[in-house]
């Protein structure tokens, strides 16, 4: 198994900087502040839905027009994330890293002051740019930060912000904005953002670029053994994911829980959460038990929401499981990337943020088209159809998901 690339770069004011050598413990100030960073970058993305109504009544346009503030985020992160990281493999990491955080700054406080939805819409298109390159950054520096047996609990700290965003971040800026208004909350991101800033100065070691004699061409990291299967058991399973969330209010009216979707939500996150310090304590040792676990477990709980849709306790149960099973996604599938690709962790990264944002928006579609079809209670046996196989890939691709070492 090939492991990152951490030979010194040859300049003697980067060889004199100590700090950029990998610890031999878990430097929890570096990794919490990338982390930071990943729960700015979820809270950029989704908080616009949680601030429809406020939205559309202050600029004017309709409910589906402000929920398009999300889908061109995406877009954004889907296009630029490979073609940005193939430009910069050679830069600096941390004045990088900097440059898309304070990408963020700049995008929120736009849209705090925005009154043209053009204008709006240009500025988050751009916050998805910014996403796409600071999620393609983020494992690869948590990884270079520690020794190799390290590196997977590190990559579990520096991706702990996202979950954290989703099931606490997102509805405490949604009260903000209710309370204060949406653009307080989107000002309140940039003040955040330009604190964090400082934070990086002060905790993170900057790291080398590639150098281009050493740099293999995109085509051939997608190539390197393991990378294609990590891909096709991310994708599948953030597919499946966003498939049902996105459209669980629908799923839930058979149980009567519809309208406690908050609470089945909220059972969901803290499922989540709950999942995450057990995977950063076993992924260096576990990786391949974690994911064929983690998948069946998905797998399960699709079998459980498809045959018990209508008994309440069921389907919290089932919900549940799916919390835990994909709590740790983020890790799980980083990891496995940036051992699989070595030296060529951040375009591997690329890929990831790629395929984790073309599921997410395949998710959406193919759910709704689903829905409009067939009815919301096909949704989790379309799951189990694509988990199955997902899982199969999994077992068989030893590359991306070896066993683990003696």
């Amino acid at each position: 198994m090939q492991s990152i690339d951490y030979v010194p770069p040859a300049s003697p004011e980067a060889a004199a900087t100590s700090a950029a050598a990998p610890a031999a413990r878990l430097p929890l100030s570096a990794l919490l502040a990338l982390a930071t960073a990943g729960f700015i970058t979820i809270l950029t993305e989704a908080l616009p839905a949680g601030l429809l109504p406020q939205i559309s009544a202050d600029l004017g346009i309709s409910p589906s027009l402000a929920g398009q503030m999300v889908t061109i985020y995406a877009i954004g992160s889907l296009v630029a994330a490979i073609p940005l990281v193939a430009l910069t493999r050679s830069w600096r990491r941390r004045p990088l890293l900097i440059a898309a955080i304070c990408g963020f700054a700049v995008v929120n406080t736009v849209t705090a002051l925005s009154s043209d939805y053009t204008l709006t819409m240009a500025a988050r298109f751009l916050a998805g740019v910014f996403a796409g390159l600071l999620w393609a950054l983020a494992a690869g520096y948590a990884g270079r930060l520690v020794a190799p047996e390290l590196q997977g609990r590190a990559i579990a700290i520096a991706m702990l912000g996202a979950p954290v965003a989703l099931s606490i971040g997102i509805p405490t800026g949604t009260m903000l904005g209710a309370m204060a208004g949406w653009r307080m909350a989107f000002g309140l991101l940039s003040v955040m953002t330009v604190l964090l800033v400082g934070w990086i100065l002060l905790a993170l070691p900057d790291f080398p670029g590639q150098r281009s004699a050493r740099r293999l061409p995109l085509l051939s990291v997608f190539r390197l053994p393991g990378i294609r299967p990590v891909l096709v058991v991310m994708f599948s399973v953030v597919l499946s994911h966003n498939i049902l969330y996105t459209y669980i209010v629908p799923y839930l009216k058979p149980s009567g829980l519809d309208a406690k979707a908050d609470r089945v939500l909220l059972l969901f996150g803290v499922a989540s959460l709950v999942v995450i310090p057990i995977i950063g304590a076993l992924v260096d040792r576990h990786l391949r038990l974690l994911v064929l676990s983690t998948t069946a477990l998905f797998a399960t709980a699709s079998l459980l929401l498809a045959v018990f849709s209508g008994q309440p306790a069921a389907v919290y149960l089932g919900v549940a499981g799916w919390g835990l099973a994909f709590g740790g996604a983020p890790t799980l599938f980083q990891t496995a990337s940036a051992k699989a690709a070595g030296a060529e962790a951040d375009a591997a990264q690329s890929m990831i943020v790629t395929a984790w944002n073309a599921a997410m928006a395949g998710g959406g579609l193919a759910g709704g088209l689903l829905l409009d079809s067939a009815g919301a209670a096909v949704l989790p046996v379309v799951l189990l159809a694509i988990l199955v196989p997902a899982l199969i890939v999994a077992w068989l691709g030893r590359q991306g998901f070896p066993r683990s070492p003696r």
